[in-house]
């Protein structure tokens, strides 16, 4: 129950429990106060004049996000409390999915019999307990709005920066019955009695008039809203508080540009938002909940689906907000550069209407867009905000057409190389630090324009992402750099086999595992990628083109079974290494989006559907069942011989992303139970065992040394999803163990 992690500053995250961020509760009977209680198990330094340390064994947490319940059973008072957590994180909905908000709505049960009069107290600080906040400057004042017959009270916290000044604003719903008070400014750093003592004595705060004084040079600020009710005797009661933080305009680490956030279009940009985003909160959230429940519904009343998957699929969804997420409108020096240059007709108009989307890889891993692991992720976007989906994949291919000369040193092999060439899908849009979409490829390791996979991953999403949206005019738009691309990718089949070869070092998605000549993951993703863009070559009439890569995927198919296929899976790649025949249990990343792409069977089988089902049962004997007893999900690599292979950092590890997607390809075969079985593994140990909830990493070992937490690729669980959805479409679905 803590307000624990910030970022505010677009992509740069401050990991600290603020002290003064807290929910108290007041209880009066017959006009004296029984109970008071800060809702927190935490026994800080600071603000000693509260009442803390309550018992975590009264209370319990439940989160389907974007909602969360906590319940407390607040000891010998006969009242539980239920604080209903609700952010409008909603699927097709491009306005109030973009609002920086939050409602905390607090359901009071009495099972006594007499009538009790409850006070939640809602406090925060006026920063984030940073240096900033002592720098002076800072100040609060009250607010009231009523509109349409409904009255919102509260306190805006202005935070005054030189730059990415933002206000805060804690808020509560008056109505009959509720009343809500507030106390404007009081010292977090001190003992916080004077708050404490004024909420005790009548449950209620002074509620004095008039903004507080900017604080001094040293001095930090909080302020504090009461909503009070009675709740009689046997009986329920509620109260609704809010919380809103208005950065209208941010500038990246450069700031050599302003931006503004994508609320700033329903809301406006002059940083004076946070009273009527607030208003629109308390009188949204119940609309909102109704629009979120619709839409999980389905899923959570499936009884062949098992609770665990419930939780994960929509809980992995935090990371498409909280991934140092930046959704900003087209700022205009950038729609003129855009209206300028040919192609991608489409480019400006969607940007201009839906704006820029960017997460980062990971909170630890600060890239934006990713596009080696946004290709797992990505079907989150794609099924639930296609709009930003196609904004972020047009934002990328414009990048594939940049170019930078500047040379840059890299850390792998120390050889200096330029930062981007034309032609060729960069590793990322920027660092936040930086200046994101006007200097692109922040990754620093690896030369990534001779990587293998990026350009064919491009060509991937792009025709599922049509398939998904039968946007015809985005597929002629992404044609020529699709050809562009593939044409890069071509010199890669250095013997003209129809087949590209790595080049003897990490030059794919896993950048500390070596490929040598033909591999089973970047080999899989070229013919799946030359599948789909003959599909594409049909669908656009583009015969002369459909020829060409017809041939070449008639060679490299027969190349591709020829060099790795070895009786029971494809080996790792095809040099005399030792490790070679190393089962890795993304061999199969090809088949996963041709299936997604409804492709990779019958006419357009690449992949012979005996190997695939022999390789997935060999994946889940060993690289699953064989690994941890089955617990841990799928390691990368696993020795024939059943020792996981150690010959890199990678290979040893558990991908919490891929291991989704190959639980998704494994439920596109038919292999329901084993899909389950294996992605039950990542979300038992992440979610219950680690307690990373809500901080997926990358990776874990079977040691519990994990990599990279909060990272965006396990939102391919909704693969999963899509997977069962499809499977559902064709034949009754198989049922599931729980």
């Amino acid at each position: 129950g803590d307000f624990c992690r910030w970022q505010l500053t677009p992509g740069l995250y401050h990991y600290r429990t603020v002290v003064a961020d807290q929910f108290t509760v007041c209880l009066r009977r017959k006009g004296q106060t029984v109970y008071q209680q800060v809702l927190s198990v935490e026994r800080p330094s600071s603000l000693q004049g509260w009442n803390w340390g309550f018992c975590g064994h009264y209370a319990f947490y439940h989160a389907l996000y974007p909602r969360a319940w906590t319940v407390y059973r607040l000891p010998g008072q006969e009242v539980v409390l239920t604080c209903r957590q609700v952010t409008p994180v909603i699927p097709h909905d491009y306005q109030d999915s973009s609002l920086p908000v939050g409602a905390f709505i607090w359901e009071v049960e009495n099972t006594g019999s007499e009538d009790v009069d409850v006070s939640i107290m809602f406090t925060f600080r006026n920063g984030m307990e940073t240096k900033e906040d002592h720098a002076g400057g800072h100040w609060n004042e009250p607010f009231i709005l009523e509109r349409e017959g409904h009255s919102v009270r509260g306190v805006m916290l202005h935070h005054c920066l030189p730059i990415n000044s933002y206000t805060l604003a804690i808020s509560a719903r008056e109505k009959v019955g509720t009343t809500v008070t507030h106390l404007t400014a009081f010292d977090p750093d001190g003992t916080g009695q004077e708050v404490w003592q004024d909420l005790l004595a009548d449950g209620r705060l002074a509620s004095p008039p008039g903004k507080s004084k900017p604080t001094e040079k040293g001095v930090a600020c909080a302020a504090a809203v009461c909503a009070s009710c009675v709740v009689p005797a046997r009986g329920q009661g509620t109260l609704e508080l809010g919380l809103a933080w208005d950065m209208p305009r941010v500038h990246f680490g450069s700031q050599e540009r302003e931006h503004q956030r994508r609320y700033t279009r329903f809301f406006g940009s002059n940083g004076d938002a946070c009273p009527v985003l607030s208003h629109y909160l308390l009188t949204h959230y119940k609309e909102w909940e109704e629009k979120i429940e619709a839409w999980q519904r389905p899923i959570l009343e499936d009884s062949e689906l098992p609770a665990w998957y419930k939780s994960a699929l929509f809980n992995e969804l935090y990371y498409l907000s909280d991934g140092g997420t930046a959704w900003l409108e087209l700022s205009p020096e950038d729609a003129a550069a855009l209206a300028t240059r040919p192609g991608l007709s489409q480019h400006l108009p969607l940007l201009q209407e839906y704006g820029r989307f960017a997460y980062l890889e990971g909170q630890e891993y600060r890239m934006y867009n990713t596009y080696d692991v946004h290709f797992y992720a990505s079907f989150a976007l794609a099924m639930l905000w296609p709009k930003l989906e196609l904004s972020l994949q047009y934002d990328m291919a414009a990048a594939v057409l940049q170019e930078d000369s500047r040379p840059r040193l890299y850390l792998m092999n120390g050889q200096t190389a330029q930062v981007k060439l034309c032609n060729v899908v960069p590793h990322d849009l920027g660092d936040p630090d930086d200046e994101p979409w006007q200097r692109i490829n922040a990754y620093l390791i690896h030369d990534t324009a001779h990587w293998k996979d990026l350009n064919l991953k491009f060509v991937l999403q792009v025709f599922r992402d049509y398939r998904f949206t039968q946007d015809v005019a985005f597929l002629w738009d992404m044609w020529p750099v699709c050809l562009a691309v593939m044409e890069s990718e071509l010199k890669f089949d250095t013997d003209e086999d129809g087949l590209i070869e790595n080049s003897g070092f990490a030059d794919q998605t896993y950048d500390a595992w070596v490929a040598t000549g033909v591999s089973a993951y970047c080999g899989g993703l070229w013919l799946a990628a030359v599948c789909v863009l003959c599909r594409m070559a049909e669908v656009l009439g583009e015969g002369q083109v459909q020829q060409k890569y017809a041939a070449i995927l008639a060679k490299g198919t027969e190349a591709f079974e020829r060099l790795l296929w070895n009786g029971k899976y494809y080996n790792y790649d095809s040099s005399p290494r030792a490790s070679s025949n190393s089962i890795m249990s993304d061999q199969l990343a090809g088949q996963w989006y041709l299936r997604t792409c409804g492709l990779g069977e019958g006419a357009s089988e690449v992949f012979p559907q005996g190997h695939v089902l022999s390789a997935l049962r060999t994946i889940f004997e060993l690289n699953v069942m064989g690994f941890s007893q089955g617990t841990m999900g799928a390691v990368n690599g696993m020795c024939p011989s059943g020792v996981p292979d150690t010959s890199s950092l990678q290979s040893d590890e558990v991908w919490v992303g891929v291991v989704y997607a190959l639980a998704a390809t494994m439920i596109q075969e038919g292999l329901v139970e084993e899909g389950f079985r294996t992605a039950e593994g990542c979300y038992r140990t992440v979610w219950e065992h680690l307690g990373m909830a809500f901080q997926t990493p990358e990776a874990y070992c079977r040691k519990k040394i994990f990599r990279s937490l909060g990272y965006m690729r396990p939102l391919s669980i909704w693969s999963m999803q899509l997977a069962l959805e499809h499977r559902a479409a064709r034949e009754p679905p198989a049922p599931v163990s729980s």
